[in-house]
């Protein structure tokens, strides 16, 4: 062993031993903030922060690549990209179906892309940063999901592809959303950044779309940081989503390597001269979109415990669902497809039109009590600032969005809420309804 091993191992069990240092800070109900979501880790995250941190290797590296093969596995693609956010993973998403590489099923400007207006705007984003024409379809009340019936009658002769998130967790139709994307030729974009864990006939969220992505913000089921990451089992799409995220490069070869191919200087490519050398060729119009080895290093043990943080989320719940049940007069309910076993984000509550009190007044409520709460997202996206003249078309008239917009607020359901956490945001959530 050399010194620097010596000093590393040394430095390592001195990470431990700060972080079981630390003094767990007292809960007092009604005081102590009880935040929506946060992060949840142990000395193993801070060891392996500080461990990628003395390799001084700052781009991807050792870690990340280990975390692409293990989530690929965790998954059951055949390939992860990592990017620095779940922003970006959708960028990448919709960008890599422009690519050329796809010969005649490529996306192209002016095409259209089926998606909501109820949900985070890096859903939407991405299509019109592309050139694309996003349609708004209206989502379920009680699931917040698109519409099914009203998405396959939204498709028309330039529709292209199906772009949702699974909102808060709560899973999407998926068996019908693949069904239809096969009849009409479409491509299918699963936005998995908040529904990580959970299943749909015992098989992985993330997984059905043609590519699909997730995020690892500090908010999420797991968290590096910042961080997202992005998937597919398509070869051509693997291609291009490393090209649009690593500069839009055609060269594949990793961080520190040349050469990979063995061809590097006898290949020609558009108008460059013969030979020019292929670490500096760019067949696509991308950016530079990478993380730092710190993020999956930390991403590494998170992914262990993901399963854990999972059950926690379903435990938490499955409390507040059955504390709020006699209150269904007045609280519409979340509801989830059959064959869905959602890891959730997030507990939606929708105020009835019959209630005698108003969303804004419940919120107002919670957050005296130090409980956080937060809007569906973006509410109406089409009633948002960036968006009010943006090339669109709208099927129907959003009826169910408009009505999540005004009526409905979610909190959180995080492994972090420990029993004191959980009880006091139930007794609170019981003392506004019964009084």
């Amino acid at each position: 062993m050399s010194r620097q091993d010596e000093l590393r191992k040394e430095i390592l069990e001195k990470v431990k031993e700060f972080y079981r240092a630390g003094e767990e800070k007292e809960f007092i109900a009604g005081k102590t903030l009880i935040p929506y979501a946060g992060r949840i880790y142990n000395e193993d995250e801070m060891v392996n922060l500080v461990d990628s941190a003395l390799d001084f290797w700052l781009t991807t590296g050792r870690f990340a690549a280990e975390f692409e093969e293990r989530y690929a596995q965790f998954l059951g693609v055949k390939c992860a990209l990592l990017t620095n956010s779940g922003s970006s993973a959708n960028l990448l998403a919709v960008s890599a179906l422009t690519s050329p590489l796809l010969g005649a099923n490529r996306l192209k400007p002016g095409e259209e892309v089926i998606t909501t207006a109820c949900g985070f705007p890096t859903t939407l984003n991405p299509i019109l940063q592309n050139g694309l024409k996003p349609v708004f379809v209206d989502v379920e009340l009680g699931t917040y999901n698109i519409d099914l019936d009203q998405m396959e009658k939204a498709i028309g002769p330039k529709t292209r592809a199906i772009f949702v998130a699974h909102t808060l967790g709560n899973i999407a139709g998926l068996e019908r959303i693949q069904a239809v994307c096969k009849k009409h030729h479409l491509w299918f974009i699963e936005d998995n950044c908040d529904a990580l864990g959970g299943t749909y006939k015992n098989k992985l969220t993330g997984s059905f779309g043609d590519v699909a992505t997730g995020s690892f913000y500090a908010s999420h089921h797991m968290t590096m940081g910042e961080g997202g990451v992005v998937v597919t089992s398509h070869p051509a799409l693997k291609r291009a989503l490393a090209s649009f995220r690593d500069w839009g490069r055609d060269c594949w070869c990793g961080p520190g390597h040349d050469d990979s191919c063995k061809q590097r200087f006898n290949q020609q490519h558009g108008d460059l001269p013969l030979g020019y050398d292929h670490k500096y060729v760019f067949s696509h119009i991308g950016y530079n979109l990478k993380l730092t080895d710190m993020q999956p290093a930390v991403g590494l043990a998170q992914l262990k415990k993901l399963p854990s943080f999972v059950k926690a989320r379903q435990k938490n719940f499955k409390a507040i669902y059955e504390a709020l049940k006699p209150f269904e007069d007045v609280l519409l309910l979340p509801r989830w497809e059959k064959d869905a076993n959602p890891s959730w984000f997030g507990f939606p509550i929708f105020v009835k039109e019959e209630a005698s009190f108003s969303r804004d007044e419940m919120v107002k409520f919670l957050e005296s009590k130090r409980i956080m709460t937060r809007m569906m997202f973006g509410g109406n996206l089409i009633k948002q600032p960036a968006y009010l003249d943006i090339d669109r078309r709208v099927f129907g008239i959003l009826e169910n969005t408009d009505r999540v917009m005004n009526r409905l607020f979610w909190i959180g359901v995080y492994p972090g809420l420990t029993d004191a956490k959980l009880d006091h945001v139930i007794q609170t959530l019981t003392e506004f309804l019964k009084g």
